[in-house]
């Protein structure tokens, strides 16, 4: 079976790898041959002579290579060029991003491409070596809370110097999710007062665990989705929400923002108006700035000034940090090939929940019925 790492295209910024090195070799056995595009692990700072020592080979030719794969490892979803390249009967692994670009999963399906959504592994217990979603967040909420410490014109921690005292800075996340809490423990690292907001009440213990303080409202209504992710509210529990959140964003040095909804533009917690009300000088990280922003004023991929308050929309910070990022990432990656892989060829089990969640081509079908839906497409038909 030939296992192909590629390599991540230089003009969408992606400088994550697929694979490791250390994973290569770890993941050696008979019949398993590696083959690295040249290059791949040049964004994470990882020469190709560190694949060869592993025992992968080094392919030159990016159409030779993708083209004669059984398995393709990938951290951004494919182009549509290079879904081409994919011999049918192939199998894809990567982040895939069905809900946003569902005519991408239309086009694998054409192609007969077997094709695994990291973005779609199951929030289990027995998957969450898997999950990819999480290790990658738990990254972006880290580098949050740098960027936001980094553009505040105060410290984070609180100093007591013969010049005087300094105040602690005031920091309040949004979403206490994967990312969230890993910005609240960060920002907590650096001496900040914090506070955090989530609409599932579940996660107050766990902010209250790192040291924040939790606001909490009652939207009396079902706030948790399947799996345990955060379920789209209604516009009258958005308003309350943002209501009883303006007063503690206007006393707030840094915000930062986390909240999405698969597939969909990223719900609206922080309004122009609160911006407005902010103190000159402070910042918002808004870490949903790839699907629209958390904040009315965001401009994804750019810092901005919006009446004296610098507003950051980064749309892929796991990115700007490739080397942990890859190895988290890999192991991810690592840990569901080796689920999947039995008897040297992909196994289908569909009554398994891993492969039946993540699964979302194989034979020609779209197997999620989301997917389908936003294509237009019946349950019952194949593509």
């Amino acid at each position: 079976m030939k296992i192909a790492i590629a390599r991540e295209a230089i003009e969408v910024g992606e400088r994550r790898v697929a694979l490791i090195p250390a994973l290569v070799k770890r993941l050696a056995q008979p019949d398993w041959y590696f083959l690295l595009e040249a290059n791949a692990g040049e964004g994470s700072f990882i020469p190709d002579a560190d694949y060869v020592d592993a025992g992968a080979a080094v392919v030159a030719d990016k159409a030779e290579l993708w083209s004669n794969t059984d398995v393709l490892l990938k951290v951004a979803p494919p182009s549509r060029d290079e879904v081409n390249l994919l011999p049918e009967g192939s199998t894809l692994i990567s982040f895939l991003n069905p809900l946003g670009d569902p005519e991408l999963i239309k086009l694998l399906a054409d192609r007969q491409i077997t094709a695994f959504s990291m973005e779609l592994i199951p929030r289990t217990s027995r998957a969450q070596s898997m999950d990819a979603l999480s290790s990658q967040a738990g990254i972006a909420g880290y580098k949050a809370v740098l960027l936001g410490a980094a553009a505040l014109p105060k410290f984070f921690p609180m100093l007591t110097t013969a010049a005087g005292t300094i105040r602690p800075a005031k920091v309040f996340v949004m979403g206490a999710g994967v990312a969230g809490l890993q910005a609240i423990a960060t920002a907590r690292r650096l001496g900040a007062i914090v506070e955090a907001f989530d609409i599932r009440p579940a996660v107050k213990e766990e902010v209250q665990s790192l040291g924040a303080k939790f606001v909490e409202i009652d939207l009396g209504e079902d706030t948790v989705a399947a799996g345990g992710y955060a379920k789209e509210v209604s516009a009258a529990a958005q308003q309350k929400t943002q209501a009883v959140l303006t007063e503690h964003i206007a006393n707030s040095d840094v915000v930062i923002t986390t909240a999405q909804v698969p597939g969909k533009r990223a719900p609206i917690l922080v309004t122009a108006a609160m911006v407005e009300g902010m103190a000159p000088g402070s910042v918002i990280v808004d870490l949903a700035a790839n699907q629209g922003g958390n904040c009315e004023v965001t401009d994804p991929g750019k810092d901005i000034n919006y009446h004296g308050v610098t507003v950051i929309g980064p749309t892929n910070l796991p990115s700007s940090m490739p080397v942990h990022a890859s190895q988290l990432y890999a192991k991810n990656i690592a840990t569901l090939l080796q689920y999947l892989v039995k008897d040297n060829a992909i196994n289908l089990d569909f009554e398994d929940d891993i492969i039946r969640d993540t699964c979302i081509t194989h034979a020609g079908e779209i197997r999620s019925d989301r997917v389908k839906t936003a294509l237009g497409i019946s349950s019952e038909v194949q593509v």
